[in-house]
């Protein structure tokens, strides 16, 4: 089974990703990983990218691309495999469908975690750390004992300023731009699952396995 997960941040998808390769044995194949894999391993496509990273810039899609087909090729893709973080437009979803069909597969699903703007603003603006020891809590699922304290040592709690509402609105914002027209590109397609990312752990995952047969 060849899957794409979609989801916006704080919608859980590391969590059911993992589940997901748990139970049907399968890789996750981000694209992070694959040019961590490519820069130690030092193959062309990675000290390519590496020229990219070096100048602060983004790895052009040709590269990721190159990245994505040498990874699928791979002998524990021949089950199945999950992309994860990729693509992420259009574009890059047209390329992969080409790259696939030079290597006879294609995707069998596209699994869209769906979290509404407001859950998710209080999921990602929740978390506080402490300032003396990194000990982390969240305000909604693993609130401190005292408010503003840290249960370990008692060190003040703050939020990072990546976590304020203001950059989590501009993440959001950013996803939904990039990925809106790629929701549509594989609903056209019969390939989209929408799943309500609401609820428990096991009852997301539950939704997930009904929609994957």
């Amino acid at each position: 089974m060849n899957l794409i997960l979609l989801g916006p941040p704080g919608a859980g998808k590391g969590t059911q990703a993992k589940m997901l390769i748990d139970s049907y044995g399968i890789p996750q194949i981000s694209t992070g990983d694959m040019l961590r894999a490519a820069l130690k391993a030092q193959t062309p496509l990675g000290l390519e990218a590496k020229k990219f990273m070096d100048a602060g810039q983004l790895v052009p899609d040709s590269v990721v691309i190159g990245l994505v087909k040498e990874r699928l090729a791979q002998p524990d893709c021949a089950k199945g495999f999950m992309l994860d973080g990729f693509p992420r437009t259009v574009p890059q979803a047209e390329e992969l469908d080409k790259v696939l069909g030079g290597l006879s597969k294609k995707i069998d699903h596209v699994v869209s975690i769906e979290v509404p703007n407001s859950e998710l603003l209080g999921r990602l603006t929740g978390r506080r750390t402490c300032r003396a020891c990194g000990q982390g809590f969240h305000v909604m699922f693993d609130p401190p004992k005292v408010e503003g304290k840290c249960d370990k040592c008692g060190g003040e709690l703050y939020q990072r300023d990546d976590d304020n509402e203001a950059t989590v609105s501009n993440r959001l914002k950013v996803y939904e731009g990039q990925t809106m027209p790629l929701i549509n590109f594989y609903k056209v397609k019969g390939l989209l699952r929408p799943i309500d990312g609401l609820g428990a752990i096991s009852d997301i995952f539950g939704r997930i396995k009904v929609v994957l047969g």
